[in-house]
């Protein structure tokens, strides 16, 4: 089986570095911060699609946010964050099974490529699939199509792994089955109104679950 994962909210919990970042890039440009259940939203969709109705659409301003909410990850974002329990036996199992696995993320392969080159079980991750750092969207669908093509993956022999309605909408699209995890940032309602095939409490029940 090739096993997609998403990065945040599902492999780790970057929420700190995150936010972080989001409050860095508003500070610069003097607009309020949202509160901080607000900012959880932020994680997962693209920044612009989450700047943009912030800063009132104004593309010069949102472009300045994403030049400054990289201004403080590329230096201290990047390594705020921590792997969640349970998630680095889960690795190991799945590649003892001999499941091929790769990233399929909405953080640029720029940002994304250090983070799992540190992490114990980065190695597992065979590619990483980023979106263009210039695009709005999130792109998940075309980033499982790419991966599906580039291992000659069938949709039945692929799923994709994530904690927001992007990843389960990308793998709905390509009619792979998606599997929405709870230890992340989207909630039940989110991952089962965007057609998730199953949904994961814990790491124990997703490994059940890709069997």
């Amino acid at each position: 089986m090739l096993c997609l994962f998403d990065l945040d909210g599902t492999l780790i919990d970057s929420e700190h570095g995150i936010t972080a970042c989001v409050k860095h890039a508003l500070e610069r440009l003097r607009v309020a911060i949202p509160t901080a259940e607000e900012l959880r939203s932020w994680i997962g969709p693209p920044l612009r699609h989450s700047f943009g109705p912030l800063l009132g659409h104004d593309a010069a301003q949102v472009e300045a946010a994403v030049e400054h909410y990289h201004e403080r990850f590329d230096t201290h974002g990047w390594r705020e964050h921590s792997v969640y329990p349970g998630i680095e036996p889960l690795i190991g199992r799945l590649l003892d099974a001999g499941h091929q696995l790769a990233i399929v993320t909405g953080k640029p392969h720029r940002h994304a490529e250090p983070i799992l080159a540190q992490l114990p079980f980065g190695r597992a991750f065979l590619r990483l699939y980023g979106p263009d750092p210039s695009s709005a969207r999130s792109e998940k669908a075309d980033m499982i199509a790419a991966a599906m093509a580039d291992f000659g993956a069938t949709a039945e022999e692929t799923v994709m792994i994530g904690d927001r309605h992007f990843d389960i909408e990308g793998a709905v699209a390509n009619g792979v089955r998606g599997i929405g995890v709870l230890w992340g940032f989207g909630s039940r309602v989110e991952l089962e109104q965007a057609g998730a095939a199953a949904i994961a409490a814990t790491p124990a029940d997703l490994d059940a679950l890709i069997g």
